[in-house]
């Protein structure tokens, strides 16, 4: 589901700024990770990362005259980038007059400038003012020792590495290379010789269940996973990295756009010709067989309730909402309106608004306390590594011994290496988020000025987003917004105010 700065609102176009010392490089500081750390930050706004400005190695006592300093600054100017994204302004510059020059060339160009660890967005008044205060009183040091390479999906996915401890069913990780698993690559290709056979994934799955082939989890094959398993080019050589995200909710996983998979060749299972036959026939069943749903297009459908318990619909040729039980009836304008005075009394009112901002403090303190659990699992996972590997060496441990013991710690590392750089991101939307009650009500003023110009499209997103249920009982009628989202939704449901 699209945030509703993306449905209000143009996408914003970001760059990416990255500074980085040899010495700090040379102390364990990457200058990936700060670019994972941006780019997961932005994703997580719905921006696009237009640029990367790449000054690794590049000293940040005087940074103007970099040629990169140059083409981002002329990127701002012609509108290409509308906001800059940097770690820490210690990585921007260490000059301080430099920082409060280029504070003055964004806010003249109207782009704002992210800093993550100190949470300052200069695109809200409060951001410019702390953005300046920390500038002018911080007194810039040499970089203290940095965290260790934290390597995300897309970066491990570039280096041609796994990216989990996880790969498709018929392929093993050995050596860091995948390549086929001896006991499971053949069943992976009698998938496919009894599909092209057969043509129904439920057929199949039952065959080779019945034949005692077992899932990786010990359970028998559905026709999902044997579909899945299908459409994956893993088998016919091309191993898909950096494919797929979880959308947080309920588990479900999304393919990610085609511009940042990663190809890698692997050992080919089948041959290109009968991965296509399968992949065409489910092609050619897929276009018989799905039909598009109805999208809802008023914005209330399956939110409104009568008092009786039974939705409210509203018939093609009717302007009201209707319970087609007991007959309770509301136009389709008064609901709206009355929606839209109960987001405006919410965010305008001073206790729910503190209630609000606390909730956001809430939740960032509760982010930071678990980015300092992975940090401590982290360390104490290298720890155990070590002590595994030490035992090992000192022939406490067979060879088989020793990878049934590091095989699950690495699969753990892998997943904290991915996990932490994610979770500082998080973090950093959570303090940028809760820095002004006065932009929010701005912003919810906004929104009940625009809410007559939208689209009904664009109205069920806002709904779909904030409203909990809708009781219509005669007269009496109650509208229940999510007043207690996660702080995932708290994050959303703040940032759909954002302009």
């Amino acid at each position: 589901m699209k945030s509703a700065a993306e449905i209000m609102q143009p996408k914003k176009q970001v760059g990416v700024w990255i500074r980085v010392s040899t010495e700090d490089q040379a102390q364990g500081d990457s200058p990936k990770h700060h670019e994972i750390r941006a780019r997961s930050y932005a994703e997580s706004r719905g921006w696009d990362v237009r640029e990367v400005y790449d000054l690794a190695g590049v000293s940040g006592k005087s940074v103007a005259d970099h040629p990169e300093a140059k083409r981002m600054m002329d990127d701002v100017r012609r509108g290409h980038i509308d906001n800059l994204i940097f770690s820490k302004l210690a990585r921007l510059a260490r000059n301080t007059r430099e920082l409060l020059d280029f504070a003055d060339f964004f806010q003249k160009h109207n782009a704002g400038m992210i800093s993550l660890d100190e949470a300052i967005d200069t695109g809200s008044p409060i951001g410019r003012l702390f953005y300046t205060v920390i500038a002018a009183m911080a007194q810039w040091e040499r970089e203290e020792i940095g965290s260790r390479i934290r390597a995300s999906v897309a970066v491990r996915a570039k280096l041609g590495k796994p990216i989990s401890g996880r790969v498709p069913f018929g392929y093993q990780i050995e050596d860091g290379k995948v390549v086929p698993h001896p006991d499971e690559a053949p069943v992976r290709k009698l998938m496919y010789e009894l599909f092209a056979k057969h043509k129904r994934g439920r057929t199949v799955a039952r065959l080779i269940s019945e034949k005692g082939f077992r899932t990786r989890d010990g359970n028998e094959w559905s026709d999902t996973s044997v579909v899945r398993l299908l459409r994956d080019p893993s088998a016919k050589g091309q191993y898909r990295m950096n494919y797929t995200k979880n959308t947080g909710k309920n588990g479900w996983w999304v393919a990610k756009p085609e511009h940042e998979w990663v190809i890698c060749p692997v050992e080919a299972i089948v041959t290109p010709e009968l991965w296509k036959q399968c992949n065409d026939l489910l092609e050619a069943r897929k276009t018989r067989n799905e039909r598009p749903t109805k999208k809802a297009v008023h914005p209330f459908t399956g939110y409104a309730f009568c008092g009786c318990g039974q939705k409210l619909y509203v018939p093609s040729t009717s302007p009201k909402y209707i319970c087609f039980k007991c007959r309770t009836k509301i136009p389709i304008v008064d609901l709206e309106e009355l929606f839209r005075q109960e987001l405006k009394g919410y965010f305008l009112n001073p206790k729910e608004m503190a209630d609000f901002l606390n909730r956001t403090d809430r939740a960032a303190v509760e982010k930071t306390k678990l980015l300092e659990t992975l940090r401590r699992e982290q360390q104490a996972l290298k720890q155990e590594m070590d002590a595994t590997f030490q035992l090992y060496s000192a022939n406490g441990l067979s060879i088989d011994q020793f990878k049934h013991r590091y095989k699950p710690l690495d699969a753990r590392k892998l997943q904290l290496d991915t996990e932490i750089p994610r979770a500082e991101a998080e973090l950093a939307v959570l303090k940028i988020d809760g820095y002004s009650a006065e932009t929010i009500k701005a912003d919810a003023l906004q929104l009940y000025t625009n809410w007559p110009k939208m689209t009904p499209e664009q109205k069920r997103e806002i709904v779909e987003m904030l409203v909990k249920r809708i009781v219509v009982s005669g007269e009496d009628i109650v509208i229940n917004l999510c007043y207690h989202p996660s702080s995932k939704k708290l994050t959303e449901e703040q940032h759909m105010l954002r302009r």
